[in-house]
């Protein structure tokens, strides 16, 4: 009787530290990742801007390769979307470009169906820091609604790793 009343009162404290820390963590974050890459800006913003090209440097969807894919528009366009639905860790959800800045930026909206509904703005933004070198940026944006907010420093931190290996990925196709 001791160890289940001990086991249940870790559970209660874990419950109400993770509902303390939700309490006291903002609602929305930001996480933004650069990389440059030795290639000239308009052929790394060409790339950038086309969604479907994610299949080769996302992490993300190449976490399942049978995913089942979905295209409505014109890639590299505003109003195109990318729609995807997969195993557990890709989930299921759809990408659309909401703006572009012809050689400079693509803002996209990311509307996650599972394995939680979410919503994301995504936005990757390519600067020329020399004759044949472009630093290119990618931020996400998002809100968490509470108590899941509690998880966003978790969130981050991955968000971020995966971020990482997905631009290094990326700067390995276009400096070929």
């Amino acid at each position: 009787m001791n160890i289940l009343l001990i086991i249940l009162t870790v559970i209660v404290s874990l419950i109400l530290l993770f509902l303390l820390i939700a309490v006291y963590t903002s609602k929305d974050y930001a996480i933004v990742r650069t990389i440059r890459i030795n290639a000239p800006k308009q052929k790394v913003f060409d790339y950038i801007k086309m969604l479907k090209n994610q299949d080769y440097y996302s992490k993300w969807v190449m976490t399942d390769p049978a995913m089942k894919k979905e295209f409505t528009g014109t890639d590299g366009t505003v109003g195109f979307i990318y729609g995807w639905s997969g195993n557990k860790k890709a989930g299921e959800g759809e990408q659309e470009i909401k703006t572009i800045t012809e050689g400079s930026s693509m803002v996209s909206e990311v509307r996650f169906v599972r394995p939680f509904a979410g919503l994301s703005n995504l936005e990757l933004t390519a600067t020329s820091v020399g004759d044949n070198e472009t630093e290119v940026s990618w931020s996400v944006r998002s809100i968490m609604k509470f108590p899941m907010n509690g998880m966003i420093p978790f969130i981050k931190n991955m968000l971020a790793k995966d971020m990482d290996t997905s631009l290094v990925t990326l700067k390995s196709i276009l400096e070929k």
